[in-house]
């Protein structure tokens, strides 16, 4: 029976581009391993978590990917790049380094949930001020901000750690941050209790 098989849950979307949008053949993909009772969850990481059968799972996907659709693990991974809309053209809002960004990043295991938000200028749409880590262009550089907190009592914005990078220090810079937390966070340790606990010398020493 149907209610017998065994589900998991990933995420969607539809990759990075001008904007956080989905075409008529991906929703059409979407709905057709959803029932008619069943609801798409939107989470703040600009994703959609779905529910699919898990011995079906790479079929499905494969299926997602035609369409043009990104899928990500749910759980502590880092999350899917969060971007502006990249109001002004791809070239000037350095469109092609966050695709590139967010393809060596996504996915990764992590302690906790990870946050990762890129912003094409300093107006900071993409809210990297308020992320795990936060990516602002300036002009031809790059600059790099840690351990904002959007929720809670306690929120705060982030720090700059390190300004003026070139696309490949950003790349450099950010997986090393990535490949610190994963090895000193402890289990379901959110990265900014983590970055208050180490210092944030120890992100780029």
């Amino acid at each position: 029976m149907e209610n017998d098989v065994k589900k998991i849950k990933i995420a969607i979307n539809g990759g990075i581009g001008f904007g956080a949008k989905l075409n008529s053949k991906q929703l059409l993909m979407i709905s057709k391993y959803m029932n008619e009772d069943e609801e798409l969850e939107l989470t703040t990481f600009q994703q959609l978590y779905i529910e699919i059968p898990e011995d079906k799972k790479e079929e499905i996907i494969e299926e997602f990917q035609r369409v043009g659709l990104v899928c990500y693990s749910v759980g502590n991974f880092v999350k899917s790049l969060r971007t502006c809309n990249f109001c002004k053209g791809e070239e000037e809002e350095g469109m092609p380094v966050a695709k590139e960004l967010n393809r060596s990043i996504a996915g990764k295991a992590v302690p906790f949930t990870l946050k990762v938000a890129y912003t094409g200028c300093p107006i900071g749409c993409g809210e990297p001020m308020l992320s795990d880590i936060g990516i602002m262009k300036i002009k031809d550089h790059y600059n790099v901000y840690v351990g904002g907190k959007a929720k809670g009592k306690d929120a705060e914005v982030g720090s700059l750690l390190l300004e003026d990078l070139t696309p490949e220090e950003l790349y450099d810079t950010v997986d090393k941050i990535i490949d610190v937390y994963s090895q000193m966070g402890k289990k379901r340790e959110p990265f900014y209790k983590f970055l208050k606990r180490i210092g944030r010398d120890q992100l780029i020493c």
